[in-house]
């Protein structure tokens, strides 16, 4: 199985910042404020406190590199939604997250966060339709599993399905970052992502 070894911040980018070329693969996380972006973020990685957690939505306001087992980088995407903050401020973060997604020369998977509780937001529908005209397939993740029953969760995914419009072949993973369930997916789908981008290489120096 697909493992994280090592694991550092190792860039930080605010609004105004110019974006790095990390010239290794990227794999970004994406989701409303308060969706458990952190908490997700911490599960994967083993840490408890890498990712900042806050009760406060809106706490991630820059985009977050995080150097995986100095091979790849995870990226962590300002929380969209904050209905506190100005709409100056929402606006800046969503140019900054639009100005990645369509420009990043090292994107090769993108994962977007919606609580399983609830049907997608006009904001979740927005950054879906984002990700998907920069030429990517999202693969869904439906946080705050261990919110739920155990039988509703076929009808919960499905609400999502349909919210979004999914094509049949888009993942939906189900995550509690309680009991770790779905991590293991995850994982998979992430080494999947950076596998691919070194076939590539592989195949371009042949």
């Amino acid at each position: 199985m697909f493992k994280i070894k090592n694991v550092s911040l190792d860039i930080v980018c605010g609004v105004t910042s110019r974006l790095p070329d990390t010239h290794q693969p990227e794999v970004a996380f994406a989701g409303k404020s308060n969706v458990g972006k952190s908490s997700l973020i911490n599960a994967l990685v083993n840490r408890k406190a890498l990712a900042r957690t806050s009760a406060n939505p809106g706490k991630t306001q820059t985009i977050n590199f995080y150097h995986v087992n100095d091979a790849f980088y995870l990226v962590d995407l300002p929380g969209y939604g904050y209905a506190a903050a100005s709409q100056k401020v929402r606006e800046s973060w969503g140019k900054m997250v639009e100005r990645y997604l369509n420009t990043s020369q090292n994107l090769r998977a993108v994962f977007l966060l919606v609580d399983i509780r609830h049907a997608p937001s006009a904001n979740d529908r927005m950054m879906y339709e984002w990700i998907v005209s920069g030429g990517y397939r999202p693969v869904i993740i439906a946080t705050k599993a261990d919110k739920i029953k155990r039988s509703q969760l076929q009808r919960q995914i499905r609400q999502i399905r349909e919210t979004l419009e999914l094509p049949d072949e888009t993942d939906v993973i189900p995550f509690s970052a309680v009991s770790k369930n779905g991590r293991d997916a995850i994982l998979a789908k992430m080494g999947e992502a950076v596998a691919k981008r070194r076939e590539e290489a592989s195949d371009q120096q042949d």
